[in-house]
């Protein structure tokens, strides 16, 4: 396969022309545009950030991207679906309430929320996937699935269980029912450092599924049997006293993620964003966000959303880390999202995507 295309600029500007002008501009380069728009049902998948975190992408970027399909002919709307744990988003009048909190409303973008899974996260569409190593059918939302075009509007950040958080991590598991991201994080249960746990019970208040309990030891435990893998206990705790297991679980979940992607993709036209800025530590799930790894760097487009990931990763690890962030002073020997969570392998979805005939890894950054 030959190398990718992957469009790039930073975020300086000009009297002559302001981000949300530079960003159009970035979407005709790198060939959205040439996509048939006219009179489709285009749908824009974003992460609207659980309220409380302030990392999440300013609903100016999708009123942009908006604007572009409209003016292209196209009938843009805004999509996600539910999430399993505790938080505002875990069904369709909660998620639509908190989207318009954070800014993501008809009137600031200029096109309708529609949550993928609908209310309760149980419509969805079975994908079959005869190619997909750990994953034969995938359970999508209906309403991304019913898209004649889809485009990914993506934070890229770290994220506790995958190492990063980007094109594939928003399509394939932002992508998924309620069933399809329990069966996805099926594979992976978090484990608790019994020395470093000191009770203070985060855990328990953040499990949806009461997998964390406190022992009579005031010890946090997981009951594997009742966990489904979110990681959001990993998230919560300061002590860093859980942790994702190592090896084989990430990867199959990784790969899970990376085959639910190609079930979103395929068959139809898809075109990828990632913004490189506040890239915080974890995920915008959490309803709070520490300081970011690295200074803002810019905005990133491209047909191939494993490209896209890969080259946005490479840009985050040539950057300097942020003295102020929770990695100053660390050694992160080039690559500071395997530093922070040290538990994953983001690699590894890039190359179950690779496989999947995704895209590749192997790209050209054309600066713009």
């Amino acid at each position: 396969m030959k190398k990718a295309t992957v469009y790039f600029t930073d975020f300086r500007c000009s009297d002559s022309e302001n981000l949300q002008q530079k960003f159009t501009r970035l979407l005709k380069t790198a060939g959205l545009g040439k996509i048939d728009l006219a009179d489709k049902l285009v749908a824009i998948k974003t992460h609207f950030g659980e309220p409380g975190c302030l990392a999440y992408l300013r609903p100016n970027w999708a009123k942009t991207l908006a604007d572009f399909v409209k003016a292209e002919g196209g009938h843009p709307f805004l999509t996600d679906a539910n999430t399993l744990y505790v938080g505002r988003r875990k069904n369709a009048l909660e998620h639509i309430t908190s989207a318009y909190e954070n800014g993501f409303s008809p009137f600031s973008t200029g096109c309708h929320v529609i949550i993928a899974d609908g209310l309760r996260g149980t419509d969805d569409v079975v994908v079959p996937l005869p190619d997909g190593k750990y994953v034969k059918e995938a359970y999508i939302g209906r309403a991304l699935m019913d898209a004649d075009v889809v485009i990914s509007l993506n934070h890229f950040k770290c994220h506790e269980m995958t190492g990063i958080g980007g094109a594939l991590k928003n399509l394939g598991m932002g992508g998924g029912s309620r069933r399809g991201k329990k069966a996805m994080h099926s594979s992976v249960h978090p484990t608790v450092d019994r020395d470093s746990c000191v009770g203070c019970g985060r855990c328990t208040k953040e499990c949806a599924h009461d997998a964390c309990t406190l022992g009579k030891d005031r010890k946090a435990r997981i009951d594997p049997e009742k966990c489904v893998g979110c990681g959001r206990c990993i998230g919560v705790c300061n002590r860093d006293a859980i942790m994702s297991d190592f090896g084989e679980p990430c990867t199959v979940m990784q790969g899970k993620i990376a085959e639910y992607t190609a079930a979103v993709v395929r068959g139809r036209p898809c075109f990828h964003v990632s913004f490189v800025c506040d890239v915080s530590p974890h995920c915008d799930c959490h309803a709070m966000n520490d300081v970011p790894l690295v200074g803002d760097i810019g905005m990133a487009a491209s047909l191939d959303p494993v490209a896209l990931d890969k080259a946005c990763t490479d840009l985050c690890n040539a950057a300097p880390v942020n003295p102020a962030s929770c990695l100053a002073g660390k050694d992160t020997h080039g690559d500071l999202f395997s530093t922070m969570h040290p538990a994953t392998r983001w690699q590894d979805a890039i190359a179950e995507g690779e496989r999947m005939k995704l895209g590749t890894a192997e790209y050209v950054l054309k600066r713009i």
